[in-house]
């Protein structure tokens, strides 16, 4: 993905959706499109050059990460954009999406998460609640195992990767949850992905 021009392939079930995107990509400077589809089997073999590939489908959330899944597999960098309320950031991002985006996002955004994922870094534009908005200044070894505990490591790992005790971890987490109001994992791997501490998969 180092190369001057972006290959970006759309696969939306929408045909607005899926053309105003194509359109837009089209006459983006830096950017190629180099497939439309309506679904991924109908994609197939033509999204073999594309270094990001868009997806806009109505899918239950089990089956878009599935999707999400499988394009990683192939070596896509993937963005999915829905309506909010359709998608969990957190459930996209751990099947390895590199970003999730609003469909109420403005052209420039969607632009700007294409060349951050393409990257290798994280994009999240989906509303996560006033936590997220309002969330406090976290130290930096707050923000390590933050980052760690996004990226799916347990306590222990956390404590072996950091070289502390556990007992140290739980503390730094129990910190952690009495400034952001919270300590479900759910939660907290959503504010580190708003956060950018999410590591580019």
């Amino acid at each position: 993905m180092s190369t001057a021009v972006l290959r970006i392939a759309v696969v939306g079930d929408c045909p607005l959706v899926r053309h105003g995107i194509s359109h837009l990509i089209d006459t983006a400077p830096g950017l190629q499109l180099v497939a439309t589809a309506s679904s991924l089997r109908d994609a197939d073999g033509a999204l073999r050059g594309a270094d990001v590939v868009l997806l806009d489908l109505l899918q239950s959330r089990a089956r878009l990460a599935a999707t999400v899944a499988e394009l990683r597999k192939r070596g896509h960098a993937v963005i999915v954009t829905s309506s909010s309320a359709d998608i969990d950031p957190v459930q996209m991002i751990q099947a390895g999406a590199g970003g999730c985006l609003s469909r109420q996002a403005e052209e420039d955004e969607l632009l700007t998460a294409i060349r951050v994922v393409a990257s290798g870094r994280s994009y999240v534009s989906a509303p996560v609640g006033n936590l997220l908005k309002n969330a406090p200044r976290l130290t930096e070894r707050e923000q390590e195992i933050l980052r760690l505990l996004a990226n799916g490591a347990t306590d222990r790992e956390i404590a072996c990767r950091l070289r502390i005790s556990t007992n140290t971890v739980h503390s730094h987490l129990d910190r952690i949850g009495e400034k952001t109001g919270t300590r479900r994992r759910s939660d907290l791997t959503r504010l580190a992905i708003e956060h950018g501490l999410v590591d580019g998969a």
